[in-house]
């Protein structure tokens, strides 16, 4: 049993008799997905060794997304396919934040605010993408990533996107190359991105619940080169499929406490914070997003089925692009690690799956 699965099934029935009738039902779901994950209530799949002829009984994990314990094979297979689509072309990543009074809105309106960011950000880059000052281009590609947390758990919603460095011309026939370091001007690109957001709440009727002062306060968004794009991958890839706080950081959790490791930004020295059992679990489940909706949004010629292929756009870039068949070698091999037996460590074959037993 995992750390948080232990916490939720010592605390969690008394924060459900507290909060059940306020809940959103998708945090309910989660706090059911933990406790039963691996207790075998979702089935499980049955192993057998050729070598000692042992059958192993592997419980199947909860799958919920918000699992700590069912997120590491994602994380890598998110990876390995997007590692795949690198061009090869500088690459940037841009991190796009809201001012700390607008918080409370997003909370409690987060379908829509959480949409509306995704739009502002993706759109104000493309919008600022075409000032031939800056690249020119068309059409640009690109990704984000929807992260809310803070490094104690403190809701912190703000986006990452990771964006190649260059774009298609209007024919889609040539591609347009940004400066090595530079892709656009964030002062501009703040400037737009907030007006758009602003745009989306005011059409959805909500603009009367916020402070009008939030608009005008800068917003943070910052931008930097990160070379050919598998570092931030790499570093993405740590987020995009984590939950808010995992195993390794939680330390003790006794006396209806709950301690956990975190390091301040710029700070590489761990250190330790206590939360009340109860204030644990809301901060956790703060961060659980609603039912459906997708924290990973692709754009551009970066979309599930754009009209150019990354191939033709490889080859308008440059006929050589080796540097990315040599990132995927290694990933490539981590992915087909085979099971083995804990008994003779010959690798193990699937035989069968079996369903949980269900209450009469």
């Amino acid at each position: 049993m995992s750390a948080l699965q232990e916490i939720f099934q010592r605390y969690a029935p008394e924060y459900l008799e507290r909060y059940r009738a306020t809940m959103p039902a998708w945090h309910k779901k989660v706090i059911h997905a933990i406790l039963h994950c691996r207790t075998g209530e979702f089935g499980a799949n049955l192993y057998r060794c050729d070598a000692c002829g042992q059958t192993h009984v592997a419980p199947c994990s909860c799958g919920n997304r918000h699992c700590p314990t069912c997120q590491h094979a994602k994380a890598a297979e998110w990876l390995d396919r997007q590692t795949k689509k690198l061009l090869p072309c500088p690459y940037f990543l841009i991190t796009f934040t809201m001012p700390q009074e607008l918080r409370p809105f997003v909370r409690r309106h987060q379908k829509l605010a959480y949409s509306a960011l995704f739009h502002a950000a993706s759109a104000a880059l493309s919008k600022l993408a075409r000032d031939p000052r800056f690249v020119g281009a068309d059409q640009i590609g690109c990704f984000g990533v929807l992260h809310t947390w803070g490094r104690q758990l403190q809701y912190h919603p703000h986006l990452h996107f990771i964006v190649p460095g260059g774009g298609l011309s209007r024919e889609r026939d040539a591609w347009i190359a940004s400066k090595a370091h530079f892709f656009v001007r964030v002062e501009p690109l703040s400037l737009i991105y907030r007006a758009k957001v602003r745009d989306a709440i005011a059409r959805a009727g909500l603009l009367h619940q916020i402070d009008p002062t939030v608009w005008q306060k800068p917003w943070v968004v910052n931008s930097q080169a990160v070379g050919d794009g598998s570092a931030s991958l790499r570093y993405l890839s740590a987020y995009v499929f984590r939950v808010a706080l995992s195993n390794s950081r939680i330390v003790n959790y006794d006396d209806h406490q709950v301690t956990f490791r975190y390091r301040k930004v710029h700070s590489p020295r761990w250190r330790k914070t206590s939360l009340d059992a109860m204030e644990f679990i809301r901060r956790f489940l703060q961060h659980v997003l609603p039912t459906g909706f997708m924290k990973i949004r692709h754009y551009g010629f970066l979309s599930a089925n754009p009209k150019t292929s990354l191939q033709k756009i490889r080859e308008m870039i440059s006929v050589i692009y080796e540097v990315v068949h040599e990132i995927l070698e290694p990933l490539a091999a981590l992915s087909s690690v085979a099971i083995k037996c804990p008994r003779c460590g010959h690798p193990l074959r699937w035989s069968t799956f079996v369903r949980a037993l269900l209450p009469p």
